[in-house]
């Protein structure tokens, strides 16, 4: 160690940048830019070209380089290969004949438009609405459903009609089934049972089975013993028919598509024989049915198989199933099988809609049956109330009338409407109406809706249901302007009677829209005053939280001035209703969410502040112990979003306060705190900014207490690298403003840190070892130690001694080199501080060039220190001998010490450049070095030693030699 004699090289840090500088050559519009198109130029061939002459067919011009992203513009990439090669292969007839009609379902779902509400949507909010606690049965006969076979002797029936009807007359042993005392989860899983069974029963080739199966199922929509659970059990059924309709389908289909595939748009002409008789077959058999209403049900099912056997089936089928529906005598059993009608026809053939048109007429013409006395013993006998009975329709009636109304001309809705009010403003159609038809037309006549509303009759459809429907679609479209407050205060008149708290919380969501989307903020004030009023008696909030939440997403979709939204007088109290704590932070994150998305400007508004900090410490509050880490960042974002908006200008001493009281109100997320340190450390580089780095009496002492500040609340981060960085960062920031005290005091905390610093750290869930992490902000740090200049009552270089006596300490891993790099890395720092000028410096800020203006000693200090981190360094490389991995690491520790030597040692020292010698080939040894790299800094080093000042070089490049791995 003694042998080496460490002398910096002098630099002269000007000169260097401009040889660095790169030439400037001047670039004419017409030379190739990387940017510009690429030109192509296409010559095909010309009909009257010469015989015997060539042309490509498309050629590049020659002057433009090839743009090898050019190449993806016409589909030539791997995936547009793969998707041509795919597109253009023959259909195999070994695909599946479930993907092939899932495809055609897609197709003509399409058909029908985006703006059809499917049944889809529909079903699962019929199976919720409509419940029943009572007990439930299934009677299954699985051989009673097809008629007597006529005498065998009769010459008028085929052999093949009465083989059908024998197979449907054949009893199996044990097949009567009956499951009583069922509860609602029961029944649903039995009819699931039994749809499974009819896919069984179809792919073991039992057809007979599969259609018993669909007959006794249809017949269970004839049981309305337990009327309240009606419209789901057929939701339930009506999913097995479904299932049916579609195995039919496709079989049949699959028999056509041999050799290849029928198209969609197939005709009759193209079915062939065997599938036509298949067909006619299932139709025959289901016309054997004796029942009247599974024989409807089953035949609706496969209404689509007529494409099969007719160009008009379809057409001409629909009308005689209607009139079939006539038969039957429960009036709410009709509605639904014509729902169940009008569905497979908007399904199968949406082009005939007209055919449906006189579904709507029927139902309207059974309303008085609804009086009549079968029906009324009926609900008496159930103890049904009128009311109840007559929402069990809204299902059928809802679907029917879409079908209808769908894409249907304005005078339809005229009509309906007029045939509406000569059956006394039925409620019940009158509902269906309002929301079958488009909303453009019911906006349109919003006022004649409300006078036909007033003349309901109430006591069958409570009113404030229909101004609920007409609610939705005022939402959807805007009534005309003259009339809006009209409507606004004739509805509310009527929702604000409402006294169940829930049937009030539903209808007020609706209208909050209209109101949000038409007026100001005093009719929404006037409304969040009336739901509070209703809402707060008995805590009935509580049972309203979905509503409630509503609410405050459709204010905030209308409402992005948050000076307008906080100045409602009702707003805050209105949020005071979310008692819940996982609610009330749903809703202040939605809120948050909102403000950050449109708060575009930065504020200071004390309305908009306060408000916030409100919300804010609401989230903040909810945080305890079991907090889920992501919620906790999630939280975090959300408030420091918010910090970032926060400004008061040129009042740095107001924005410091805003800080101060944040911190106080979230201490307990990390990330926010982090925030407001970077906040107030911003803060205070824009004091110097303002200042132009001439500090004032008053402005010295407020970056102080922005200093102060940090230094407070750095220590009760729990993050030690969190704490490093910002002691660091906020070292910078002091010195920058002059406050050299607290500059030392923030980079002294930092170097105290360190030896807390543990082996591993946790990076995204996973455990990480720390040593790279460190190795950053240790070589961060020596940079801005360039710039700091010594205390005056401590010995020289003592925050440099300090950290190099904390790196010789600090427990560092196993067969680790990072001790050794951070000398390594600490030598440029030293070599930097003994120059005359430095490499860069702080305006106002005196660093140790100017405090010791070259002095002798101070370089000398600086040499020593420099002799001891290099022996340091050799007895750490002679260790490294014991295997390959390790002689791998003392190569590369080798060639850095090298590197470092070469920059910023003065090598006509014969000592030092005979380690630098001696480094090279240490590195070179094994051949563990990359070629590449040392060709490179050979070729460096010679066109440095041809500079004057750099001629040594030239001897020590000559002895410098490249070796090999043999």
């Amino acid at each position: 160690m003694a042998s080496v004699q460490w002398r910096s090289r002098g630099r002269n840090y000007e000169a260097e940048l401009q040889r660095c500088h790169p030439e400037g050559l001047p670039v004419e519009f017409g030379d190739y830019h990387p940017l510009k198109p690429i030109m192509v130029t296409d010559t095909k061939t010309r009909r009257g070209a010469r015989k015997g002459s060539t042309s490509s067919s498309s050629s590049s011009s020659s002057s433009a380089p090839v743009d090898p992203l050019s190449s993806m513009l016409d589909g030539t990439d791997p995936l547009s290969m793969f998707a041509a090669t795919e597109t253009s292969a023959p259909a195999s007839h070994s695909s599946s004949v479930g993907d092939l009609g899932r495809k055609r379902r897609v197709k003509e779902e399409e058909a029908l438009g985006a703006d059809f509400e499917p049944w889809s949507t529909k079903r699962g909010e019929i199976l919720a609405r409509f419940t029943t606690t009572e007990k439930l049965s299934i009677n299954l006969c699985m051989g009673s459903d097809g008629g007597k076979a006529p005498n065998p002797g009769s010459s008028a029936v085929s052999e093949k009609v009465r083989t059908r009807l024998e197979e449907l007359d054949d009893l199996e042993e044990g097949s009567h089934r009956e499951l009583l005392n069922l509860s609602q989860q029961d029944y649903a899983n039995r009819i699931e049972e039994l749809n499974q069974s009819l896919k069984e029963a179809w792919s073991s080739d039992q057809k007979v089975k599969a259609l018993k199966i669909v007959i006794q199922c249809s017949k269970l929509l004839s049981d309305t013993s337990v009327i309240q659970f009606y419209p789901s059990k057929f939701v339930l059924i009506t999913d097995i028919l479904d299932t049916f309709g579609r195995l039919v389908y496709d079989r049949i289909w699959t028999m056509c598509s041999d050799p290849r595939p029928l198209p969609d748009s197939f005709t009759v002409e193209d079915v062939n024989d065997t599938a036509k008789e298949t067909c006619l077959n299932w139709f025959f058999k289901i016309a054997s049915i004796r029942e009247l209403l599974p024989r409807l049900y089953v035949e609706a099912a496969i209404l689509k198989c007529n494409r099969f056997l007719s160009k008009s089936g379809i057409q001409e089928t629909l009308p005689r199933l209607t009139a079939m529906i006539r038969g039957m005598g429960d009036p709410l059993v009709a509605a639904y099988a014509r729902a169940y009608l009008c569905r497979v026809g908007m399904e199968v053939a949406p082009h005939l809609k007209e055919s449906l048109n006189a579904n709507v007429f029927d139902l309207l013409a059974t309303f008085r049956q609804i009086s009549g006395d079968s029906v009324q013993k009926q609900l008496h006998l159930q103890k049904v109330e009128v009311p109840a009975y007559l929402t069990l329709y809204s299902p059928a009636i809802n679907w029917i009338l879409q079908c209808v109304a769908y894409r249907a001309p304005e005078p339809l809705l005229t009509e309906m409407m007029e045939r509406c009010k000569m059956m006394a403003n039925n409620a019940l159609l009158l509902n269906s109406i309002m929301r079958a038809f488009r909303p453009e037309f019911v906006a349109t006549r919003a006022t004649d809706f409300i006078g036909m509303i007033k003349d309901c009759d109430e006591s069958g459809f409570p009113k404030h249901l229909l101004y609920g429907s007409l609610g939705r679609s005022l939402a959807c479209a805007d009534p005309p302007e003259s009339e809006r407050l009209t409507i606004l205060n004739e509805a509310w008149k009527v929702i604000t009677k409402v006294r169940n708290p829930q049937d009030y919380m539903n209808c007020a969501e609706i209208w909050v829209e209209f109101t949000c989307r038409h007026f100001a903020k005093r009719e929404v004030n006037t409304v969040l005053a009336d739901i509070i009023k209703h809402m707060t008696p008995d805590r009935a909030f509580e049972e309203a939280y979905p509503q409630l939440q509503s609410v405050i997403r459709k204010i905030l979709t209308y409402f992005h001035d948050f000076s307008v939204l906080f100045s409602m007088e009702r707003f805050l109290p209105f949020l005071d209703m979310f008692q819940k704590d996982s609610v009330r932070v749903e809703v202040c994150k939605s809120i948050m969410e909102v403000f950050i998305k449109h708060q575009l400007e930065l504020t200071r508004d004390p309305v908009i502040l306060n408000a916030m900090l409100h919300i804010c410490k609401t989230m903040h509050d909810s945080v305890n112990a079991l907090t889920l880490e992501d919620e906790k960042r999630s939280l975090a974002l959300l408030i420091i979003s918010f910090i970032r908006m926060v400004s008061f200008g040129r009042d740095f001493e107001q924005q410091l306060s805003f800080c101060v009281e944040a911190r106080a109100t979230f201490c307990n997320l990390e990330p926010v705190l982090v925030q407001l340190i970077h906040t107030v450390n911003q803060l205070a580089m824009e004091t110097r900014m303002v200042m132009k780095g001439n500090h004032s009496r008053k402005t010295a002492a407020f970056v102080r207490a922005c200093a102060a500040y940090c230094f407070i609340t750095i220590p009760s981060l729990s993050s030690i690298f969190s704490r490093l960085h910002l002691y660091l960062l906020s070292g910078q920031v002091a010195l920058a403003n002059q406050c050299l005290s607290q500059a030392d005091a923030f980079l002294k905390a930092a170097v105290s840190v360190l030896p807390e610093v543990p082996r591993s750290i946790s990076v995204e869930g996973k455990l990480r070892s720390s040593e790279s992490f460190l190795l950053d902000f240790i070589n961060n740090f020596l940079a801005t130690l360039l710039v700091v200049p010594d205390h005056p009552e401590h010995g020289v270089l003592y925050l440099v001694r300090g950290l190099l006596n904390m790196v010789q300490d600090y427990t560092w891993e196993d067969n680790s080199d990072a001790k050794v790099r951070v000398y390594i890395s600490a030598l440029p720092l030293l070599a930097a501080m003994s120059q005359e000028t430095y490499l860069y410096s702080i305006p106002k800020v005196d660093s140790n060039e100017t405090l010791y203006g070259g002095d002798p000693k101070f370089v000398s200090e600086i040499n020593k220190l420099c002799e001891t981190l290099i022996g340091q360094i050799l007895d750490h490389l002679k260790t490294l001998t014991r295997d390959e991995q390790s002689v791998r690491r003392q190569s590369a520790l080798a060639f850095s010490l090298f590197g470092v030597l070469l920059a910023h040692g003065d090598l006509r020292n014969n000592k030092l450049s005979q380690l630098s010698i001696n480094l090279w080939n240490l590195s070179h040894k094994h051949g563990h070095c990359e070629t590449r790299i040392s060709i490179r800094t050979l070729e460096s080093i010679r066109h440095q030693a041809q500079r004057p000042d750099m001629a040594h070089l030239s001897d020590t490049i000559q002895r410098l030699a490249l070796q090999s791995r043999t």
